[in-house]
């Protein structure tokens, strides 16, 4: 009877949890440096969505080692204001000037601008924040539900689960990765391979150091993020040749009609539901769901000829998905240790190099940095709302900074970064080699992401899959006889044999390399 009664009261003590802890992360976020550092975040977030060519990947890398004076906390907050600001930024771009400042605003350039040219601009914008804003807010309160049972769950795992969960964010990395899956995998092989470098853990040999002592352990992330995301993306810029844009200056009223509510609405609910499933899968999950949302309204919808002549569903459900993506993709990296983006993938690292080891543990070991850390990404939202639709004067003029007035001072914080960390000019060394590989490599139309997670994700798979093989005397067995491994490894295998499928293959294809209209 007892027992009953317990469990029959264990989800409103479960609930009484959940606010308890929300309330010591609203604690923690509403700081004042917390506040001031999450409002960096966004600010810079959001102006780099705008402009286009630099991306959050590169700017993650250059400020990341201004995040280790930080607190964790802080940095975390500031870094995340970046990553998912900058989801917000890009549809300024994708509207304005017909060119997506992420490659995720891609979709949104196809019905956005064309609502602009007929002079709506500013309803245009105001969906793409709105909408954002809802998709944010409830992606981030699934994270608040979601992560103690799924932190629970991971608890539970052992070597040989986490080595399959490894391999199986890595094959999913190559299946949704843009362009051709053979290189995917080239790029994964090579990120494995780059992890292999420093001390061999468990023998003490050197590996792959070429007699350089500074390798001993291990290639230093920081050279590797600002050369192949960092110094590629400007070398990859300067190439590129330039076409005179024109930006939007008639923005149109900024409010809503009672129609565009009416037609908008549905559209970004569905679209916060496609991101908050899609947005869990590792490599390109936060950019196909923005492509799944808006085939979706356009199939649902009852003028399907107007997309693509300035349907505002074609705006509100895509960039609802791509929020909702961007932030349900916090449960893996904080729940699992699993980044399913470049991006995350530099966020984890930041938090081992303060010592927090990202995965179920969190929660328990580091409940204010967990919390404070959800309950910012409210707080980031509501700052967004306010940077993307009062401020859009400010960001139509940053659309007109040359970018060769852009990427000196890019490359002197580059610099700066890299040697304030160690304060050796190896690491700047490194990092220029590293760049000339990386543009090399996307000459030859390699993507880097899927690369960044091998090189993260290689170490846990090869210390996981060594220490379960001790666990079983050398037995390749133990990961079919343990049921949640078992079942991992199936999924891989299953990604494995859609690689196969033609048809599969076809449809991928065309899926990543649509262009707007």
């Amino acid at each position: 009877m007892a027992w009953a009664w317990a469990s029959a009261s264990s989800p409103g003590i479960e609930t009484l949890d959940l606010f308890a802890n929300l309330a010591l992360g609203f604690s923690v976020a509403l700081s004042p440096e917390n506040l001031l550092l999450g409002f960096i975040g966004c600010f810079l977030g959001t102006a780099i969505g705008v402009l286009p060519g630099i991306g959050p990947i590169s700017t993650i890398s250059l400020l990341l080692p201004l995040s280790f004076v930080l607190s964790p906390i802080g940095g975390l907050i500031m870094l995340a204001g970046i990553y998912y600001g900058s989801q917000y930024g890009g549809s300024t771009t994708a509207v304005l000037v017909n060119m997506p400042g992420e490659t995720s605003a891609v979709v949104t350039c196809i019905d956005g601008h064309e609502m602009a040219r007929q002079g709506r601009a500013g309803a245009a914008l105001t969906i793409a924040a709105l909408g954002s804003f809802f998709a944010g807010s409830v992606a981030t309160l699934i994270i608040a539900v979601a992560a103690v049972p799924l932190a629970k769950v991971a608890v539970n795992f052992g070597p040989p689960e986490y080595a399959s969960l490894m391999l199986l964010g890595l094959l999913a990395s190559i299946v949704l990765a843009n362009g051709p899956f053979f290189k995917a995998l080239g790029m994964i092989f090579l990120g494995l391979l780059l992890g292999t470098i420093g001390t061999d853990v468990n023998t003490g040999a050197a590996r792959y150091t070429f007699g350089f002592f500074e390798l001993a352990e291990g290639l230093n992330f920081i050279p590797l993020s600002v050369g192949v995301f960092g110094i590629t993306e400007i070398l990859a810029n300067l190439e590129r040749r330039r076409h005179e844009t024109t930006t939007t200056e008639r923005l149109g009223r900024l409010w809503l009609t009672r129609e565009d509510m009416r037609r908008a609405a549905p559209a970004v609910a569905r679209g916060t539901g496609i991101g908050s499933l899609l947005g869990l899968i590792p490599g390109g999950g936060i950019v196909l769901s923005t492509f799944a949302a808006y085939m979706i309204e356009k199939k649902l919808s009852r003028r399907p000829d107007a997309f693509g002549k300035g349907a505002i569903e074609g705006v509100a459900a895509p960039e609802s998905a791509n929020n909702a993506a961007s932030q349900i993709s916090f449960i893996p990296m904080l729940t699992l240790g699993i980044p399913p983006t470049a991006s995350l993938a530099m966020m984890m690292w930041a938090m081992t190099v303060h010592g927090i080891q990202p995965g179920p543990s969190v929660m328990t070991a580091k409940p204010a940095l967990f919390w404070g850390l959800i309950a910012s990404m409210w707080i980031g939202n509501v700052m967004l709302v306010i940077l993307n639709l009062p401020l859009i004067g400010l960001w139509v003029k940053l659309l007109r900074v040359p970018y060769r007035m852009l990427f000196p001072t890019i490359l002197l914080f580059c610099a700066i970064g890299l040697y304030s960390v160690n304060m050796a000019s190896f690491d700047i060394t490194l990092a220029v080699i590293l760049g000339l590989v990386g543009y090399l490599l996307r000459r030859f139309g390699c993507e880097p992401a899927p690369f960044l997670l091998g090189f993260i994700l290689g170490p846990l798979l090869e210390e996981n899959l060594r220490r379960a093989m001790l666990i079983s005397r050398g037995d390749p067995m133990i990961f079919i006889e343990r049921p949640v491994s078992a079942i991992l490894l199936a999924l891989a295998a299953g990604l494995v044999l859609l690689l196969v499928l033609p048809r599969f293959r076809r449809s991928r294809q065309e899926v990543f390399v649509e262009e707007p209209s």
